[in-house]
């Protein structure tokens, strides 16, 4: 492998290019049934009572289901994103989740640098309502 072409870098020189932009450190949680969809949907209910438990706490990021990739169907993976302060504390965090608990899901842990992006909310105060974008 030539040092013009690495297959990895430090994250501290990924920090240094990047010294301008947000770099907040998320982790995201990787989860993919380990037995079909029964025992996926079996633990469903407590799994997103869970969730919205994070929401409350102010842990939760962002989380839903990842499509096939004609977008027609589920085969039960997810996606979590959670603010943690390390990826040992974000692997305690996927842990508690009763569909993990329950052996419904395996999960994978990998730290998440946010550098770019934007969300844009529009609050309607005479029909007060709201748009994401």
């Amino acid at each position: 492998m030539s040092e013009d072409n690495p297959k990895s870098v430090p994250a501290a020189a990924v920090l240094e290019a990047s010294k301008g932009m947000l770099q907040r450190q998320l982790f995201a949680i990787f989860t993919t049934p380990t037995d079909g969809l029964g025992h996926v949907f079996a633990n469903i209910e407590e799994h997103l009572q869970f969730q919205v438990q994070l929401e409350k706490d102010g842990i939760l990021y962002a989380a839903g289901p990842i499509w096939t990739d004609d977008e027609e169907s589920w085969e039960g993976e997810g996606l979590v994103v959670v603010k943690a302060a390390s990826r040992a504390e974000a692997i305690a965090i996927a842990e508690r989740d009763p569909m993990h608990k329950a052996g419904a899901r395996s999960f994978r842990v990998r730290p998440w640098l946010i550098n770019e992006g934007s969300v844009t909310i529009t609050l309607n105060n005479s029909s007060q309502t709201f748009t994401v974008k």
